[in-house]
C-alpha cells in the first residue's frame, strides 16, 4: 500500500523539522488526532514549556551531554505545540515566529549584520543591546519602566530584572554596603517581630528580605538562580556525605542527632576542601 505524503513524512527518520511540524498537525487534527492533544490550549501547555526549559538547564548543569539532545528536542516540541495552536487560531505560524526572532536578532546585532563596528567590549555590546531593547519597548508603547518584565519568570530572576530596569533610571542603591545594610535591617526586623506578626506579615517581610538579597546579587554581578542552584547542589552533596559516614557507623540520619550530624558535616566540608588543594 502506498503511503500518503503526510504518512511518508511522519515516518521519515530524516524528515527533520517538517516531520515534527506534520506530526504536531496530525496530533491536533480534530477528527483523527489524539484526544489529549486536541484538548490542550496555551495555558495548559505553558507549565510543560517551563518544565522542559528547566530540564535543558539541568542537563547542562550536570554536563549530561548524552541527555541534552533529547531535552532540546522536548523543548523544541513545546515551540511547535504553541505555534500549531497559534496557526489554528489564526494568530501566527511557525514560520512567522521564526522570522520574527530572526528579524530581532539581525536588528539587535548591527555590529554583525549591519554597519556598526565590532570593535566593542562585551560591556559596551550589552549597553547597546539594552538601548535597542528600550527602543523596541517604546515602539510597542510600553509606557512604564517596568512594563513587559514577564510575570512567569522565577521570582529571583524577575526581582533582578525589575531592579535592573529601575536602576537604569537612577532608582538604585549607589553602594553595595547600603544593600548589605538593608538586608541586615530586614533580617533584624523579621527576627525581632516574628512572634507578633501574622503569617501574612511574616511572608511579606521575608519577601522584602529576599528582594534585598536579589539586589545584592545584582550589585555583585551574581545570577541568583545560578548561585542558589549551586548552593542546593553543594548541600545535597554534603548531606549525602553525612549519610555515608553515618552508614559506616551502622546508623541512619533519624537515628542520629544534630550534634553528631553537624560534626560529620564539618568533616565532609574539610575533606572537600582538602581535595581542592
Amino acid at each position: 500500500m502506498t503511503r500518503s505524503p503526510s504518512d511518508a513524512l511522519v515516518h521519515d527518520p530524516k524528515g527533520g523539522l517538517p516531520r515534527l511540524l506534520e506530526i504536531m498537525r496530525r496530533l491536533r487534527d480534530p477528527e483523527t488526532g489524539c484526544p489529549w492533544d486536541i484538548e490542550q490550549d496555551f495555558t495548559s501547555i505553558a507549565p510543560y514549556t517551563i518544565e522542559e526549559a528547566y530540564e535543558v538547564a539541568d542537563a547542562i548543569e550536570r554536563q549530561a551531554w548524552d541527555e541534552l539532545e533529547g531535552e532540546l528536542g522536548d523543548l523544541l516540541l513545546q515551540t511547535v505545540y504553541h505555534t500549531q495552536m497559534g496557526e489554528e487560531a489564526g494568530l501566527f505560524t511557525f514560520d512567522t515566529v521564526a522570522n520574527a526572532i530572526a528579524d530581532k536578532m539581525v536588528a539587535r546585532h548591527p555590529h554583525v549584520f549591519g554597519a556598526d563596528s565590532r570593535d566593542k567590549s562585551a560591556d559596551q555590546q550589552t549597553r547597546d543591546w539594552e538601548t535597542i531593547k528600550a527602543r523596541e519597548r517604546a515602539a510597542k508603547r510600553a509606557h512604564g519602566v517596568l512594563d513587559d518584565v514577564a510575570l512567569a519568570l522565577p521570582a529571583l530572576t524577575r526581582a533582578v530584572k525589575l531592579q535592573k530596569r529601575a536602576a537604569r533610571v537612577g532608582f538604585d542603591w549607589p553602594e553595595v554596603g547600603q544593600v548589605v545594610d538593608k538586608i541586615a535591617e530586614e533580617a533584624r526586623e523579621l527576627a525581632e517581630a516574628r512572634d507578633t506578626m501574622s503569617q501574612a506579615e511574616v511572608e511579606e517581610e521575608f519577601g522584602d528580605m529576599l528582594f534585598a538579597v536579589a539586589n545584592l546579587a545584582r550589585h555583585l554581578k551574581v545570577e541568583p538562580e545560578d548561585a542558589l542552584r549551586a548552593a542546593n547542589a553543594k548541600f545535597n552533596r554534603r548531606f549525602r556525605g553525612v549519610e555515608a559516614k553515618l552508614a559506616a557507623r551502622g546508623k541512619r540520619p533519624e537515628e542520629s542527632d544534630l550534634t553528631e550530624m553537624d560534626s560529620l558535616w564539618d568533616e565532609v566540608k574539610a575533606e572537600e576542601r582538602g581535595n581542592l588543594t
